[in-house]
């Protein structure tokens, strides 16, 4: 299920330990911070380890979307088994000077239809901050349909579903 994926212009493959100078970028952006959270990770070494982190969870599943053509890493598309919800979610971020030429939908797109193969998966969820337009518009590009809002950790989370049928 969670193999090396290719679209037109993207290589969508799975998070390594090496992606951790990327990664250190990433989670440190500001939308990162704003709408995900701030993870605290200040250096290669602190970014290392949460990478290992998140590789040594069993349900947590993070892929690098890099261009094709210069293999630069450019975001990531998540899909997470949480103890939380009833089925899977799918999330994602890219670096800001990617942002709006479509990398990010044709990334998750590609993924969501790889998870989608697994008829095992019967729905997949994206929950978003109320104020995070851009991850709204993209969750019901990609389908999801708003379901409700829901309370985590004291927050108000909008919660979308696809059906798996």
């Amino acid at each position: 299920m969670f193999k090396n994926i290719e679209t037109p212009r993207l290589s969508i493959r799975p998070m390594h330990i090496t992606d951790a100078a990327f990664i250190l970028e990433l989670v440190n952006t500001e939308s990162w911070k704003k709408y995900i959270g701030d993870r605290k990770i200040n250096n290669i070494k602190g970014s290392e380890q949460y990478i290992l982190e998140i590789l040594r969870h069993p349900n947590y599943f993070y892929h690098i979307f890099e261009l094709k053509q210069s293999k630069q890493p450019i975001g990531v598309v998540t899909f997470l088994y949480r103890a939380t919800y009833d089925c899977p979610d799918i999330g994602f971020a890219i670096l800001p000077n990617f942002e709006k030429c479509g990398y990010t939908f044709e990334a998750s797109r590609a993924y969501l239809d790889s998870v989608l193969e697994n008829k095992s998966i019967k729905k997949v969820a994206g929950i978003t901050l109320p104020e995070n337009k851009n991850a709204i518009s993209l969750l019901q590009n990609l389908g999801l349909r708003y379901k409700e809002i829901i309370t985590h950790a004291e927050e108000q989370l909008l919660l979308f579903e696809i059906t798996n049928e």
